[in-house]
């Protein structure tokens, strides 16, 4: 026998939700709402009713916990009529023209949306401001991760000085495969895609597209200060090799896929930077654990100090959480009227260019093996204002087609990028360097 007795929530007021998309994400989204109503409406004061979920084929199976009458390939229609709308569709459109019009008809909204975020996060906070609504995207970032609204609201009283991350899982995991198994970036990314970790095209993982929208979003909370994608220096890990991740192990470092954004102080100037490479970071920093598909933040700020987020920084469940965490706040205040934090660009500082920054090097190179070949090497450095820190020398084996060879890793001090830019433009115009193998960047130190 069915039960008729009354839930508590029964009696409160209903919110009318749309969730654009139902892909791996959106799925869970729903899950979460229908198979949590009852503690949710508890927590909000107020019922979260779904009235439709947006997607591109209607007739395809969605799942157990998608209902088949909810389908929707209307989104225009559904965002007009609800109270919250749940964006986790991706995309810059139709998801940006959605969100406008969601907000014009006075609905609060929640993205995941990093790329969208990254290029054109303005147009979406002045829409928020203008029609009184929330924008939360908690999710964009680092999957469940809390990480946005502890940069925007906990640490809104500090200073952050600086904010460190692994943000892209498909990345680390390769990264590590390669560490822990000696394989070749191909191979580790092989790998990744089978088990599901990397997209068939996994090109905006690997080039560090998907970290650099992310690392927009971070500077942008962290320095009040407005960072599109274009501001970020961007380079992807395709070009590390098994011997990079071999001759960071000799020196006791690891190679990970940074996002690091930061304030600059040079005198009375004040400027930001933002920029994702791979880069050599200490065995014994915090960071150099992260393994697998995991994230990691570490965030350095004035008064707090060093903080350290970690967790699944992907995945159906895990970003469900996040988007979760910000549908219960902005259900919050549509129920007692209020709204949530509003953008914080008053700084409005400039952003370096990477020629501008300081950076510590590894550089690899083949060369001839010759007398004099390393006091060149280091009076070309020398010339650029580069100071070398070690230099480990071992000969390559001679064959007919390339005699008398040799391979040096150089670490250096910190240098102006444009320094070392010149003097690697240097090495490739001198018959002594064979090859430039690889140049990387030295953090957490």
């Amino acid at each position: 026998m069915v039960s008729t007795t009354p839930s508590p929530s029964d009696q409160l007021p209903a919110l009318r939700v749309a969730v654009l998309g139902a892909g791996t994400v959106g799925t869970e989204v729903i899950r979460l709402i229908t198979q949590q109503g009852e503690d949710l409406a508890q927590r909000i004061g107020a019922r979260l009713e779904l009235i439709g979920v947006a997607v591109r084929d209607a007739e395809r199976d969605r799942g157990p916990h998608v209902d088949a009458a909810l389908l929707s390939t209307e989104p225009s229609a559904l965002v007009r009529e609800a109270d919250l709308v749940i964006e986790v569709m991706g995309g810059i459109e139709p998801a940006r023209g959605l969100l406008l019009e969601a907000m014009a008809h006075g609905a609060s909204v929640v993205t995941a949306n990093k790329a969208l975020l990254a290029q054109d996060a303005a147009s979406l906070y002045e829409a928020a401001d203008e029609h009184g609504v929330d924008i939360y995207f908690e999710a964009a970032v680092a999957g469940a991760i809390p990480i946005v609204r502890p940069v925007r609201e906990s640490l809104a009283g500090d200073r952050v000085q600086r904010v460190l991350g692994i943000v892209n899982g498909t990345t680390n995991y390769i990264l590590d495969a390669m560490a822990s198994t000696g394989a070749g970036f191909d191979d580790a990314l092989a790998s990744a895609q089978e088990l599901g970790y990397a997209e068939a095209d996994p090109t905006a993982d690997v080039e560090g597209h998907d970290a650099a929208a992310k690392a927009s979003i971070l500077a942008s909370l962290a320095f009040h200060t407005r960072v599109g994608i274009g501001d970020v220096h961007c380079e992807g890990i395709t070009a590390v090799s098994a011997q990079d991740i071999a001759a960071a192990a000799r020196m006791g470092r690891t190679i990970k896929l940074l996002s690091i954004v930061e304030r600059i102080e040079d005198g009375t100037e004040e400027r930001v930077s933002a920029r994702v490479y791979p880069a050599l970071i200490p065995d014994s920093h915090p960071l150099a654990s992260v393994a697998e598909a995991y994230n990691a933040v570490f965030v350095e700020a004035e008064a707090a100090g060093s903080l350290m987020f970690y967790g699944q920084g992907a995945g159906g469940a895990p970003t469900a959480s996040a988007v979760m965490g910000d549908v219960v706040s902005a259900a919050r205040h549509r129920v007692s009227g209020g709204v949530g934090p509003r953008e914080s660009n008053y700084a409005d500082l400039p952003v370096a260019s990477i020629d501008e920054l300081r950076s510590a090097f590894y550089v690899s190179l083949t060369v001839q093996d010759r007398p004099g070949v390393l006091a060149e090497i280091a009076g070309t450095l020398s010339r650029h204002g580069i100071s070398i820190s070690t230099i480990h020398q071992e000969l390559l084996a001679a064959d007919e087609d390339a005699p008398g060879r040799a391979h040096i890793g150089i670490t250096s001090h910190r240098a102006l990028e444009s320094a070392m830019t010149a003097a690697l433009d240097d090495f490739s115009s001198t018959s002594t360097v064979l090859s430039i193998d690889s140049v990387l960047r030295i953090e957490g130190e």
